[in-house]
């Protein structure tokens, strides 16, 4: 499944209140600790973060302390006190991340806290969720085989890498506009595992590049230098875009929509992500049905969506669109998401 179908799964256990164990199964730097954590946080949920391989088998079921001797009838037994990083109250996630990771021994603790719910004297509180992840021997991690028994306790959910699924956590969470242009025209470059080389293109560390790109960084140390000598040339082309902003404000009828494929891709995203109103969205959506091909109006369309709804004004956008008869016309295949009728 793609990470937004692994996000909507996960929601739909969190509001049927469905405490079944769940495995996330995916290659590293895709996002399932992310998504997690973003389901959690929309919920209110608390979200405790365990990486098993870092823990003895002690230090989840905790320690063996002796019954004081002044209870005659416990005499000489011992009582186990559990970690302080369990949760005791409240409701929220429990996530075991890099599960397979950890040692056969220390899957053999976990097993009965996914199973029973319980490690020793210690019990989860119910309200919470028990969720884990790991990556597949196939991705060239280090991982211990799962123990039948173990994994028969679990929902096995694979997720996959998908780039509509990253544009759109992208665009919502103000990714660099270069970032996301770049893998529009790139898409393969979005994963690239190298396990020869210490930084290698993911969802992950292409975050880890905006935030490095916003601030005139090389990005090279995130994502690896073959990866970064293409994104570097491609930026070199936002010398041949378009005056963005005279598109957006509508006086944009004497420019032309490059023929150049990278060009393109960097001009339709660039009127995306620097619409700064309903008007100027509006009037980048009438200059591309004025100047490209339906396919690149379908692309603008997509995700200037995506932002509207994300700000709460895909209305205002349909009742622009109610006006003229032609941009009525493209967008029945969104009307649902639009409100035009």
């Amino acid at each position: 499944m793609t990470p937004t179908a692994l996000k909507t799964y996960l929601q739909n256990l969190v509001t049927h209140n469905l405490s079944i164990s769940t495995m996330i199964w995916g290659a590293p730097g895709i996002g399932k600790s992310s998504i997690v954590a973003q389901v959690a946080r929309e919920n209110q949920l608390e979200f405790i973060d365990l990486r098993l391989s870092q823990l003895a088998p002690t230090d989840l079921r905790g320690l063996p302390v002796a019954i004081a001797e002044t209870d005659n009838s416990a005499q000489g037994l011992s009582t186990w006190y559990p970690p302080e990083f369990l949760p005791r109250e409240g409701k929220g996630i429990l996530f075991l991340d890099e599960l397979n990771m950890a040692p056969p021994a220390m899957q053999g603790v976990a097993q009965q806290l996914i199973l029973d719910r319980q490690v020793g004297a210690y019990r989860v509180p119910e309200g919470w969720f028990i969720w884990a992840a790991g990556n597949r021997k196939e991705d060239r991690a280090s991982v211990f085989a799962m123990p039948s028994p173990l994994a028969n306790r679990f929902l096995h959910l694979n997720v996959e890498v998908d780039f509509e699924s990253f544009k759109a956590y992208a665009l919502l969470n103000s990714f660099h506009e270069q970032i996301i242009a770049f893998l529009s025209y790139r898409t393969h470059l979005l994963h690239y595992l190298d396990p020869q080389k210490p930084a290698w293109p993911s969802p992950r560390s292409w975050e880890m590049a905006s935030s490095l790109h916003q601030v005139n960084l090389d990005i090279t140390s995130a994502v690896g230098e073959a990866a970064t000598a293409e994104f570097n040339a491609f930026v070199s082309l936002y010398d041949n875009l378009p005056n963005l902003r005279e598109i957006l404000t509508g006086n944009g009828e004497y420019l032309t929509f490059s023929s150049e494929p990278s060009v393109r891709y960097a001009t339709t995203i660039g009127l995306t992500v620097r619409a700064e109103n309903i008007n100027e969205a509006y009037n980048g959506f009438r200059w591309l049905t004025d100047k490209a091909t339906p396919e690149w109006v379908r692309l603008y369309a997509t995700d200037l969506i995506g932002q509207m709804r994300a700000k709460g004004q895909q209305g205002k956008l349909a009742q622009l669109i109610r006006k003229d008869p032609k941009f009525k016309e493209f967008f029945q295949d969104y009307k649902e998401l639009m409100g035009v009728s």
